[in-house]
């Protein structure tokens, strides 16, 4: 089973029920995994070198997942190999003062990336329909205006040159659970812990059906959603790895050319 089988480019009856996060594919283990892996993370680096000189495009990849789903980790690894120089990492916390006095999408546009440039949403303008819908923190004739705007936003950018990409990493309660509990077990992971990730376990069920909606209305074939199975953080890897790959590939890059003539240049 090829990773296509996880996008999801019209969310018509899209449920998550469908979607095993404990699914590995053709790998039984990570063992088998680690050369696939290690593979489509050199391919990426080359891929982005080209990327970053080519310049006719930029790259988004959406982050979002439940608490504890493995953004950080699947950031850190799958980019690891990457030109920092070509790659910008924004993280979307509460929004501050000056970003409220604005719409919502301000401060998530004003970050999107340059043409040449991979940027990475570890949350994003997504939070506006999870968080914001299951905390009650606008109206609901609010927030279910913007997966239109949402869609727009995305099309903008897409029409534009900018190739999206977006990934939930898919986990289970139970799963969930064990990483709390690892995260309050040891010291030197303590500092991960916030408490109120607890009051937001209590809403899976919330998140949940919010995650669904956010998938049915705002899947399209130029800004898809995959659903990775990430109770296996090796398997995760593989799959945000292999899809980036796979997207980067298709396009024919135009390098330039030299302004001088390589058999004539004598390094003495």
């Amino acid at each position: 089973m090829g990773t296509s089988a996880y996008r999801i480019d019209d969310g018509k009856g899209f449920k998550l029920k469908n979607f095993d996060p404990n699914d590995t594919g053709d790998f039984k283990s990570r063992e088998h995994a680690d050369e696939a892996v290690a593979k489509d993370l050199k391919k990426l680096q080359e891929l982005q070198e080209k990327f970053y000189v080519d310049r006719r495009h930029a790259l988004l990849v959406v982050i979002q997942a439940m608490d504890t789903g493995g953004k950080d980790g699947t950031i850190d690894h799958v980019f690891s190999g990457v030109n920092p120089t070509g790659c910008l990492v924004t993280s979307f916390k509460k929004p501050s003062e000056t970003e409220l006095a604005h719409d919502y999408l301000w401060r998530v546009h004003a970050a999107a990336p340059a043409r040449g440039m991979f940027g990475i949403f570890n949350r994003s303008h997504y939070e506006d329909v999870l968080v914001a819908r299951v905390h009650n923190l606008v109206p609901k004739l609010t927030w279910e205006k913007r997966y239109d705007h949402i869609n727009h936003f995305e099309k903008t950018l897409a029409d534009e040159g900018t190739l999206i990409v977006k990934f939930f990493l898919h986990i289970s309660k139970d799963e969930q659970k064990e990483r709390l509990q690892a995260r309050l077990d040891d010291k030197e992971k303590l500092w991960k812990f916030n408490t109120g990730d607890l009051t937001d376990r209590e809403l899976w069920n919330e998140f949940q059906e919010a995650y669904e909606d956010v998938i049915r209305k705002c899947s399209t074939p130029h800004a898809p959603w995959y659903i990775v199975p990430a109770n296996k953080k090796w398997y995760r890897n593989y799959v945000v790895a292999h899809v980036l790959v796979k997207v980067l590939e298709w396009i024919d890059y135009k390098l330039p050319k030299p302004d001088f003539v390589p058999s004539e240049i004598v390094i003495k």
